[in-house]
C-alpha cells in the first residue's frame, strides 16, 4: 500500500519525505487555506518536495463548467498533479469529460458504494472513501472500504482506492489488509505508525545494559573510529 500524507504543510511534508516511505500528498481547500499562500505556488512547492509522488489539488467550483475550467488549469501546473473533484452530480459530469481528455481525477468525499461504482464507471483515477468521517456519525467506514474493494475487483476497474480520513493506525492496517492501493493520513497519524510501548521499553533496556557493560567492553565504536587503516 502506498502512503500519502494528508497535509499542505511544507514542514510536515519535508519531515515525512525524510523517511523515504511517503509516496504522495493529498490536499483539500481547508488544508490549503491554512497555509495562507497562493494556491498554485503552494502546490508547486509541494510537488518539488515530493519529486515523483502524486499530489492532489482540489477544485472549488460546484458546477460542471466551473469544475472543468479549474480542473484543466490545475492539470497544467505539474505532471504529478491529480485534480481532485467532489462526488456530486456536476462533478461526475465533469469527470466523464476529463477522463476522456486523459486528465487524472481523484473523486473525493465518497461515502457510499454506489458513489464509488459511479465514479469508477466514469473513469476516476482515484476514489477517496472517507473512513473516519463515517465512523464519526456511527457508521462503519471500513465496511464501506470492503464493499468498494469487492466491487472493483469483481469488475476489474482500474480506479485506485485511496482510503482517506484515516484516524488511527488500526485504520491504516485494516485498509492495507483489504488491499487498498493507497492510505492517506495526517502527519500525526503517520508518526503513530512507528510507535509501540514495547519498542521504547526494549530499547531503554538495551541501552541501560550497554552502559553497565561499557567498563568491560570498552568504547568499541570510538576505538574502531580511532584505528588507523592498514597500508
Amino acid at each position: 500500500m502506498k502512503f500519502f500524507l494528508d497535509t499542505a504543510n511544507l514542514d510536515e511534508i519535508r519531515q515525512g519525505m525524510s523517511f523515504g516511505v511517503i509516496d504522495g500528498i493529498t490536499t483539500n481547500p481547508t488544508l490549503i487555506a491554512k497555509e495562507k499562500r497562493p494556491f498554485r505556488d503552494h502546490i508547486l512547492d509541494i510537488c518539488n518536495l515530493v519529486k515523483d509522488g502524486e499530489v492532489s489539488a482540489e477544485v472549488v467550483s460546484t458546477d460542471t463548467e466551473g469544475i472543468l475550467r479549474e480542473a484543466r488549469e490545475i492539470a497544467t501546473w505539474h505532471p504529478n498533479v491529480i485534480v481532485k473533484i467532489p462526488t456530486i452530480p456536476d462533478g461526475v459530469r465533469a469527470l466523464s469529460i476529463l477522463s476522456k481528455e486523459q486528465i487524472r481525477v481523484n473523486m473525493t468525499l465518497v461515502f457510499s458504494a454506489p458513489q464509488a461504482l459511479i465514479v469508477a464507471k466514469a473513469g476516476a483515477y482515484f476514489v477517496s472513501p472517507f473512513i473516519g468521517r463515517l465512523d464519526d456519525i456511527g457508521a462503519d467506514g471500513l465496511t464501506l472500504l470492503s464493499e468498494i474493494m469487492d466491487i472493483y475487483r469483481a469488475y476489474d476497474y482500474p480506479t485506485q482506492v485511496l482510503a482517506a480520513s484515516l484516524r488511527h493506525p488500526l485504520h491504516v492496517v485494516s485498509a492495507a489488509r483489504m488491499g487498498a492501493h493507497i492510505g492517506t493520513m495526517p502527519y500525526k497519524i503517520f508518526e503513530q505508525l512507528f510507535k509501540h510501548p514495547l519498542t521504547d521499553r526494549g530499547l531503554e533496556g538495551f541501552l541501560k545494559d550497554w552502559e553497565k557493560a561499557r567498563e568491560t567492553l570498552g568504547d568499541v565504536f570510538q576505538s574502531a573510529g580511532a584505528r588507523k587503516p592498514k597500508r
